[in-house]
């Protein structure tokens, strides 16, 4: 069957090869489809012909026909301009040019009747028009009286501009393909969905975001289109959801005497209700037979490891190994140590592996696990090396998901025979609307609520005038016996500019808090692992009472006596990253306090930012704050999926839509998984040419 929107762009009247070119490498329209899917970002509506006596004032726009009376060049070099004298039956104007001279002046002759739409400026007390849009028209055939309509702006870069394809090209080029090509458009929606949401037909959506009959009908486009796109996007998810949710997995049937013996004697506080639900949620997945995919939701302190770990003992306790990611060697550190304090007196064998462990713990470890009597590894990127080999893995656990790619988490789900469960935890709240998106084809659990112990913390905002209150209250607390951490900003670890504050900052605490009485560490990116390490254990163990360092501390370091947080250079960190440094203190019973100092002057996004921070301590407000600011191409790790190339819709805006999208892919799905019915085989096709099924986000976690 022939395919129309298969076609090739340069076949285009209009086009050609060498536009088509541009048009390929610049905006990524190879075809028709390519073409008919690049939408206007907006729209000006051009209003009612007006004549040159009407002209009131010069803050709006106006659209006039008439005739060209003479055409001009005035001036030499960059003050060379194109003048031309412009009538109709109640007065004249000038419309000038500055660019685009050659061009224009081929176009218009005296006599030439054009219409003109501009916005109308005074110069020397005359009337005139700059670089107004003009259109050459047949003073023999009538105009519409309604005026220019409404144009529609597409985006157009630097090079597009200078290779003629302006928005005005763009719109020209369009309207040659759209009177071609609406009748072969297929609708793809069944109509019983196109009516429970009144929506426009498929090839009216088109017509309408193209050419709209007025700017409500480019909103139904807009709105019909959205829909289109977002429903798309969950019948892959969940249908990629319902292909793993049938996965043949392993089975542990059996709560046995690890998990029993720590459960009984091991935990230092009793678990959080929540804690006891997420623990149930994954128990029930792991006995069915299929393999789980489970994202672990919980804000910074709410107990996600020891979840983990109790997970992790239960598949040992049925015969299996289980291995935790995690994305940093400082990280994967405080994991191995965490982990071996609360196994303690329990026959567990457990290893960790970095990109630093020796070649001769690295055989050992190599050894024990090949042959299953290792039960337990930690690790960072270097368990995914083809030399790490598990007799029987059963359970992997990725902290910080965010961190790792797609491929990466493949190349552990395929170290074993069946693949292993997989639970993937975040410290970063998801908000909802975001989640049915990014992760909608896995389980969800939340931890929603800090153990009872925990007291929330404080936040401040100073500014560099408060410097010296900022620094008696960190005389007053280290009295007390606590600490203190001090971070600066460090975009990259490369940038010396940003060394160079962490530096001047540590000179200048220093001199304020003076050895003997005070002892400092100083910890960055550019350090050494051993360094770094170094610095880390003098905080930990209390030598020090004030960690001077980098975002390199944003996780993994631990430190329950530690109360103060300060962050300098506030306005310089995303919402994400300051609750995470936030979340570094707390962890002991007293009360713990957060510093955001700043600068006076801060734009309006960093006042907001701030000031979110100020008013709550809530993970999943700030993530929605967060995604409302930054947007979600934006967040930490959603640009690796692919999934957020939306065209035109946009998760936080059209949250309804999103939601409505969910529902009914749901019930498509219940209905007709395989898209079988007639009803269905437009969403089908669509699928099938929108991305071959692209791999969707933690396709495999």
């Amino acid at each position: 069957m022939f395919d129309f929107g298969a076609q090739q762009i340069e076949y285009l009247k209009g086009v050609g090869p060498a536009k088509a070119e541009v048009l390929k490498a610049e905006a990524g329209i190879h075809t028709y489809w390519d073409l008919l899917n690049y939408f206007p970002f907006r729209y000006v509506e051009k209003g009612h012909f007006i004549k040159i006596g009407q002209i009131r004032d010069d803050k709006n726009s106006v659209a006039l026909k008439g005739k060209i009376v003479s055409v001009t060049e005035k001036g030499f070099g960059r003050n060379k301009r194109l003048v031309a004298l412009f009538k109709d039956d109640t007065g004249s104007m000038e419309l000038t040019w500055f660019s685009g001279i050659r061009w224009i002046s081929q176009k218009l002759r005296p006599d030439v009747h054009v219409t003109v739409f501009g916005k109308p400026s005074i110069f020397n007390h005359r009337l005139s028009l700059n670089h107004p849009e003009i259109e050459v028209i047949d003073p023999a055939k009538p105009v519409n009286e309604e005026g220019l309509g409404i144009q529609p702006l597409y985006p157009s870069t630097e090079n597009m501009k200078n290779r003629g394809l302006t928005t005005k090209v763009m719109a020209n080029i369009t309207q040659n393909l759209c009177r071609q090509a609406y009748k072969s458009i297929p609708e793809i929606l069944p109509r019983s969905i196109t009516n429970r949401y009144r929506l426009l037909s498929r090839e009216e959506a088109y017509r309408h975001i193209h050419h709209p009959a007025s700017l409500a009908f480019a909103e139904a486009a807009r709105q019909r289109l959205k829909f289109e796109e977002l429903l798309i996007l969950q019948l892959k998810i969940l249908r990629q959801k319902l292909h793993v949710s049938k996965t043949r997995g392993l089975v542990f049937d059996k709560v046995g005497d690890h998990f029993l013996y720590f459960f009984n004697n091991n935990l230092a506080f009793e678990l959080t209700d929540a804690q006891k639900r997420v623990i149930k949620e994954i128990r029930g997945d792991t006995r069915t037979g299929f393999q789980m995919n489970r994202l672990l939701q919980g804000d910074v302190g709410s107990g996600k490891t020891i979840v983990a770990l109790m997970c992790m003992l239960l598949a040992v306790d049925n015969g299996f190994q289980a291995c935790l990611m995690a994305p940093t060697e400082i990280l994967a550190r405080q994991h191995f140590a965490s982990l071996s304090k609360m196994l303690a007196k329990m026959n567990v064998r457990m290893g960790l592996l970095t990109g630093s462990s020796t070649k001769k713990d690295r055989d050992i470890l190599l050894n024990l696990l090949g042959d299953g009597q290792m039960h337990l590894l930690v690790g960072t990127h270097a368990v995914l090396e083809d030399a790490v080999r598990f007799k029987n893995l059963g359970l992997v656990v990725i902290d910080e998901q965010h961190r790792f790619g797609v491929a990466q988490r493949a190349r552990l789900w395929e170290k074993g025979r069946i693949p292993p469960h997989v639970l993937v935890m975040t410290a970063t709240p998801i908000p909802r609307t975001l989640g049915m998106t990014l992760y909608g084809d896995l389980e969800v659990s939340v931890i929603d609520e800090l153990p009872p112990s925990r007291k929330p913390v404080k936040t401040l905002h100073l500014t560099d005038k408060d410097r010296l209150k900022l620094f008696a209250f960190l005389r007053q607390e280290i009295a007390k016996g606590r600490q203190a951490y001090i971070v600066y900003p460090l975009i990259q670890e490369s940038e010396n500019l940003d060394l160079k504050d962490l530096m001047d900052g540590y000179e200048s605490i220093s001199r304020a808090f003076p050895m003997p009485e005070y002892q400092l560490s100083i910890v960055h990116g550019k350090m050494k692992s051993e360094a770094k390490e170094f610095e880390m254990q003098r905080f930990k163990s209390g030598k020090t009472q004030i960690m001077v360092a980098t975002t390199v501390i944003e996780v993994g370091v631990d430190v329950p006596n530690a109360s103060v947080m300060v962050i300098e250079n506030s306005e310089r960190f995303g919402l994400a990253q300051l609750h995470q440094l936030r979340g570094r203190v707390g962890r002991g019973a007293e009360q713990s306090y957060c510093i955001l100092m700043s600068s006076d002057n801060l734009s309006g996004d960093a006042k907001e930012r701030i000031g979110t921070m100020v008013a709550t301590n809530d993970g999943f407000k700030i993530a929605e704050a967060d995604l409302k600011l930054r947007g979600p191409g934006d967040l930490q790790g959603t640009r690796q999926s692919g999934l957020l190339a939306l065209k035109l819709a946009d998760i936080v805006q059209d949250e309804n839509i999103v939601r409505a999208a969910r529902y009914t892919a749901t019930e498509i799905l219940q209905e007709d998984p395989g898209l079988t019915l007639p009803e269905h085989q437009g969403l089908a096709r669509e699928m099938e040419k929108d991305g071959k099924e692209k791999n969707i986000w933690a396709k495999i976690s």
